[in-house]
């Protein structure tokens, strides 16, 4: 490929820089992709990709190769860089000579329809993205079928989200909502069954019935759920604890509840 060599101080490149850093705001929702397999979910997914950044002499694959003359051609534009610039834009190492800036797919409350049995997830205020990473790649895994942001606190772009969901932040339908009420108006108007993840006052996990349509609502590493969930009396459903600790990391805690959920949608 010929395509324009660009540097450091390049404003493509300080675009990337400031995505990376979270410095910067991302009206265009665009996030990051480095190497060949997040690549290949942006090119798999068919995702709209703002810009390409390529290193031939970091490409040692000739998947990485074939992949780069893919997304040269779809890119809104194309530049080479140095070995020492994509060092500088990665956040990984060895990214297989390839960056892309690509766009967040979007999904609106309207668009989205369920069958008889359903699986979405709340999260309330969660503020680590490497957190909602993970519980992004447990949806993924456990085939939910919707993520529900209130209280949102970190952004889908953010990088650490990128890495933790392994590129599954692309894929798995999320929808935002500013306050709990309108998602808790929401759920109720399309039928969902609602439980609260707290070890306060909570029913085992194993003893729940999850047919039908069932959201679960998991809160901020720091102060769990906010109090707006706690006014329409949902179920408070529980992991137990055995130990000394009271509670286990979000992420664990909503994975070990998806699945059992997942499980009895399945009948496993």
């Amino acid at each position: 490929m010929d395509l324009q060599q660009i540097g450091i101080g390049h404003p493509a490149v300080k675009q990337v820089l400031s995505i990376q850093n979270n410095t910067a705001p991302n009206r265009f929702r665009l996030f990051v992709a480095e190497g060949l397999w997040e690549n290949n979910v942006v090119l798999d997914t068919g995702l709209d990709v703002d810009t390409f950044f390529w290193c031939p002499e970091a490409i040692h694959s000739d998947e990485a190769r074939k992949r780069s003359d893919q997304l040269a051609e779809r890119a809104h534009r194309a530049f080479r860089v140095s070995p020492k610039t994509l060092e500088r834009m990665a956040e990984r190492g060895n990214p297989d000579g390839i960056i892309s800036l690509a766009r967040m797919p979007e999904w609106h409350p309207e668009q989205i329809h369920f069958g008889k049995s359903a699986l979405v997830l709340v999260t309330d205020a969660i503020e680590i993205p490497g957190n909602l990473g993970t519980l992004i790649r447990t949806l993924d895994a456990c085939q939910a079928d919707l993520l529900i942001m209130t209280n949102r606190r970190t952004r889908m772009s953010h990088p650490k989200v990128i890495r933790g969901s392994q590129g599954m932040s692309v894929r798995v339908p999320h929808i935002e909502f500013p306050e709990p009420a309108d998602a808790i108006t929401w759920l109720k108007r399309h039928r969902f069954t609602v439980y609260l993840a707290d070890t306060d006052e909570s029913v085992n996990y194993r003893r729940l019935d999850y047919q039908g349509r069932t959201a679960i609502v998991v809160g901020s590493e720091r102060y769990g759920i906010s109090k707006a969930w706690y006014e329409h009396g949902f179920t408070r459903v529980g992991v137990p604890m055995l130990g000394y600790a009271d509670s286990l990391n979000v992420s664990v805690s909503a994975s070990i509840l998806l699945y059992e959920a997942r499980a009895h949608q399945n009948r496993w």
